[in-house]
């Protein structure tokens, strides 16, 4: 994986540090504070899924962390296989720790109201790959599905990962993610512009961009549509908590010495300044959901046009 994009897309992306982000996703404790909203955008993407009909045979779950969203897809999609695949190691261990509590958990149950069944269960049980989404171990057009929830903005060069992501869908299989827009944690660059003219938090990809990258993968038929959603606080601390937990600032251009207690306090008291009637901080995430799908070749890899004949229609 780069550890920075090239000039020309920085204005898209975002100088991000690749291995930052893999730093800052290698404790989920540290992370678990923000799984409320993860699950509520998974659920959100899967009301968007159930209207797509589709019947994948495997499923890739990319930048699946503790694997959360695959209990979702095995529910809407029983007989599918589920790979789920994180760059870091220790989301990965602690996925497969949850999936044998459950498993056991299960067992338990069938050993009491069914004796004899011992070892049958219906939990999850999911392919586990750690390696990086914009270079995956896998073959050419081996999947029906990709679903990635809230992972995508933390890859430099996410047109580079579309590329990847179409190579290994088959031909009609499905696309589906979601990811931060612009204005997410708008409050706390307003906030930390006063400090110093370091970026605080990253300037995420508008959707139309992402629309563009799609069609210029070769994806087919993409469609974008992006939500806000404002989480309320009831002090700084809890709010930079949370925002920390989200994954904090991996750019390449933060700042990398202490900020002084000073212009710190500055920072707080500009993030008072947006608490509303209700006595609450707002902070606001931009929500970007996209789904495309990949279309048959029309051409060979020497550029020959290909002319699909179908004995049925006359």
């Amino acid at each position: 994986m780069p550890s920075s994009p090239s000039s020309s897309d920085v204005r898209s992306s975002g100088p991000i540090d690749t291995r930052r982000v893999r730093e800052l996703f290698a404790s989920p404790a540290k992370i678990a504070e923000s799984g409320f909203l993860r699950r509520e955008i998974a659920g959100r993407m899967h009301e968007r899924l159930a209207l797509v009909k589709i019947a994948p045979e495997r499923i890739l779950d990319l930048g699946c962390g503790e694997g959360a969203d695959l209990d979702l897809l095995q529910g809407l999609y029983p007989a599918a296989e589920l790979v789920g695949i994180d760059a870091s190691p220790a989301m990965l261990h602690a996925m497969h720790s949850r999936q044998q509590q459950a498993m056991s958990s299960m067992n338990r149950l069938l050993a009491k109201w069914l004796p004899g069944r011992l070892g049958a269960s219906n939990g999850v049980n999911a392919r586990m790959v750690c390696g990086d989404f914009a270079q995956l171990p896998l073959a050419p057009g081996c999947t029906d599905l990709v679903w990635s929830n809230l992972a995508l903005h933390w890859h430099p060069q996410p047109d580079l990962v579309f590329a990847e992501w179409r190579r290994v869908l088959r031909v009609d299989g499905l696309l589906m993610f979601s990811c931060f827009g612009p204005d997410t944690l708008r409050e706390i660059r307003s906030a930390f512009a006063a400090i110093d003219t370091a970026a605080h938090a990253l300037p995420f990809v508008d959707m139309h961009d992402f629309g563009d990258m799609l069609v210029n993968a070769g994806f087919s038929t993409p469609v974008m549509d992006m939500e806000t959603i404002t989480v309320t606080y009831e002090s700084t601390d809890k709010l930079l908590a949370e925002v920390r937990a989200f994954g904090g600032n991996p750019l390449l251009t933060r700042r990398r010495g202490l900020i002084g207690r000073a212009a710190w306090q500055k920072g707080l008291v500009a993030l008072e300044q947006f608490r509303g009637a209700d006595g609450r901080i707002p902070l606001t995430f931009e929500v970007v959901y996209g789904h495309a799908f990949r279309p048959a070749a029309r051409k060979t890899a020497s550029g020959e046009s290909i002319v699909r004949f179908d004995p049925r229609k006359k």
